[in-house]
């Protein structure tokens, strides 16, 4: 069995991908076949995932360190999970996302430890950049960093962490065009705690608004619609994330492991694919799978297989 990366970069409006878990099916598929390493985007259907046994759930950050050597992953079970609220977050929204933990406890026996509640509002933005991705800033990132080492001092061995965002995303987003508003400043938080805390980690958004939106959606985002909460699915992918280790050992997995890579057709410029290419790696770029970026082969002189469609790759592969 091979060891293949499927990576679908946050905030980039990927065709398939850019939504709410539904590049899922083609990742789960292909993981039938060979172990994958997703990153949370892949994957993360708000009270829904498509995280499979066979597959490693990588935090960006982290997935740029590991395809740069730097990191080791040592594949896990049954991490211990503790949870970040910020403070920001109202009482009754708050209350919702508790819940929302424990039935995942119960029902999935998922081992969560502890939450705790940050000290200071974190102050989330979004909005979207002059390239046409999601991008945001976040006022007081270390007020999360500090909660994370209170969790982290209690034994867990991952954090899920759910910050409070402001509430307009759009019509645009619902009707399945352009990118996810919130995916680019999701991705900065998460990598910032993965940086300076170096465990596992991944963030869900918290809306003021809860209840259940009475419109059709476009399916590829109908996930986020239907529940008030979306911290399920990082619960569900942190639960066997594989641990971040400096030492490699017969256990671990890193770069010189991987055998593929798997990317939508337009955003080769990422640390993963020029890494593959840097050691003359196979690197899969799915023309059906477009973004708002313009950094094909045919722009960046990354070594490539252009292949049409996630159907011709499971068969190639």
């Amino acid at each position: 069995m091979k060891i293949g990366a499927f990576i679908i970069p946050t905030g980039i409006g990927a065709s398939i991908g850019g939504f709410a878990g539904d590049a899922s099916k083609w990742a789960g598929r292909i993981s039938t076949k060979h172990k994958l390493i997703v990153n949370p985007n892949v994957v993360n259907a708000a009270c829904f995932s498509g995280i499979k046994e066979n597959m490693l759930y990588l935090e960006g950050y982290s997935m740029d360190e590991f395809f740069k050597g730097h990191l080791n992953l040592l594949p896990s079970c049954r991490n211990k999970i503790g949870v970040i609220f910020d403070k920001q977050i109202p009482k009754d929204v708050l209350n919702i996302h508790i819940n929302t933990m424990n039935a995942v406890k119960t029902v999935y026996d998922v081992d969560i430890v502890d939450f705790v509640i940050t000290k200071e509002n974190t102050g989330v933005k979004f909005f979207i950049d002059s390239s046409g991705a999601s991008s945001g800033n976040i006022k007081n990132p270390d007020t999360i960093v500090e909660a994370g080492k209170t969790l982290l001092a209690k034994g867990v061995d991952a954090l899920a962490i759910v910050c409070s965002f402001p509430e307009d995303q759009g019509n645009d987003y619902e009707n399945g065009i352009g990118v996810d508003p919130v995916g680019g400043v999701e991705a900065i938080i998460s990598h910032y705690v993965s940086k300076e805390l170096k465990v596992p980690c991944a963030h869900a958004p918290a809306f003021n608004d809860y209840s259940i939106y009475p419109k059709i959606v476009d399916p590829r985002c109908a996930a986020e619609f239907i529940t008030p909460t979306f911290l399920p699915c990082i619960l569900l992918g942190l639960q066997n994330a594989p641990k971040l280790s400096k030492q490699s050992s017969d256990k671990t997995i890193n770069v010189n492991n991987i055998n593929f890579l798997i990317t939508p057709f337009n955003c080769l410029g990422g640390i993963p694919m020029l890494e593959m290419h840097k050691r003359n790696k196979k690197i899969y770029a799915i023309k059906e799978n477009t973004t708002v970026l313009n950094v094909s082969s045919m722009q960046f002189p990354v070594n490539c297989d252009i292949i049409n469609t996630y159907e011709e790759l499971l068969e190639l592969l």
